[in-house]
């Protein structure tokens, strides 16, 4: 069993040197992309939800009248 979890560690050893690692500039790059879609797609559900939210509550209001 020893064998087996030192063969695991090895294997994954090996593989990580395998791995095409991003250089400083690109985890930058794509790291400022992300966050700018995050701010962009979270401004754009907060809009939605607002106007869905004022339509609901004119839909609920006329309703009520």
């Amino acid at each position: 069993m020893f064998s087996k979890i030192t063969k695991y560690f090895n294997d994954t050893y090996q593989e990580m040197h395998k791995v095409a690692w991003p250089s400083k500039d690109e985890l930058v790059g794509s790291t400022i992309v992300v966050i700018v879609m995050s701010l962009i797609v979270s401004l754009f559900i907060g809009a939605v939800d607002l106007v869905l939210n004022k339509l609901v509550n004119t839909l609920i209001s006329l309703a009520g009248s």
